[in-house]
């Protein structure tokens, strides 16, 4: 069951907004009525996306590690749609390695996209989001806070990602900006599912059980989460990272450590 919400007339931009969780994010923002812009870095992802959102919809090409290109979008979309109400920042990157193989500019690679990137989508959207009330949603990670091997990239950058958004909360909520992040848990057909799990049957029963709802989640279940942040119903929810997981965010390591054993046993 779907709550439903009325995003008519409002102004929502995804970053990343092309695949996976953010697309889903980014439909469920354009079923609710919503004026939706969705950025990401290739052309081809960009047009495949506004095709499922609707006439209204834009899309624009931009690298979030390149702040100039994130400036341009931005500038882009309010000249299509107004001020942005809300703002979600979901461009990652990720895979499977450990610390002892990873290249400093392997390394670097997800910390530019994942943290160095939201930064620029912030610091750069902050003067176009809607004066008095509007959101910043980040996306993050269960990595942010549970330590798992061979993921030593992507809990430093979203560790990061968690600490900006409460800063962020903090400097701007006298300006009426609300600032959360969201950290999904397995999501089904994603492509960190299929970088960071297990395939086939064997490895989605293993992420069954190490769920305690018994399933992997939606792009709609991490949609959902999203509107409500983005509505007036969470007027007063700002600083605050929401686990969207099932209940499985401290039980993800064996998944993680599965699929690593059989993709570093081919390497």
């Amino acid at each position: 069951m779907n709550v439903q919400f009325d995003f008519s007339g409002r102004h929502v931009m995804v970053f990343g907004g092309t695949t996976g969780i953010n697309l889903g994010i980014a439909q469920c923002y354009a079923r609710a009525g919503a004026r939706v812009t969705v950025a990401s870095r290739k052309q081809a992802n960009v047009d495949a996306a506004v095709a499922t959102l609707g006439a209204a919809a834009l899309g624009v090409v931009a690298d979030v590690r390149d702040e100039q290109t994130v400036a341009a979008a931005l500038t882009q979309a309010v000249e299509r749609h107004g001020p942005i109400d809300v703002l979600v920042s979901g461009a990652a990157g990720n895979f499977l390695a450990p610390a002892d193989q990873m290249s400093s500019n392997a390394f670097k690679v997800v910390l530019d996209i994942d943290l160095l990137g939201s930064f620029h989508v912030a610091r750069h959207a902050v003067q176009h989001l809607h004066p008095g009330a509007s959101s910043l949603i980040f996306i993050t990670a269960p990595q942010s806070v549970v330590p798992m091997a061979y993921q030593a990239h992507v809990c430093a950058a979203k560790a990061g990602v968690d600490q900006l958004t409460r800063v962020l909360a903090l400097e701007w909520g006298a300006r009426g900006v609300r600032v959360n992040a969201i950290s999904p848990g397995p999501i089904a057909g994603t492509e960190g599912m299929r970088r960071l799990a297990p395939q086939g049957e064997q490895g989605d029963a293993l992420v069954r059980q190490m769920v305690p709802l018994g399933r992997m989640g939606t792009t709609d279940d991490i949609g959902q989460l999203a509107l409500f942040l983005g509505s007036d119903a969470a007027s007063y929810i700002s600083g605050t990272v929401i686990a969207c997981d099932g209940g499985a965010q401290g039980q993800l390591s064996p998944m993680i450590a599965a699929a690593a054993d059989g993709v570093l046993k081919k390497t």
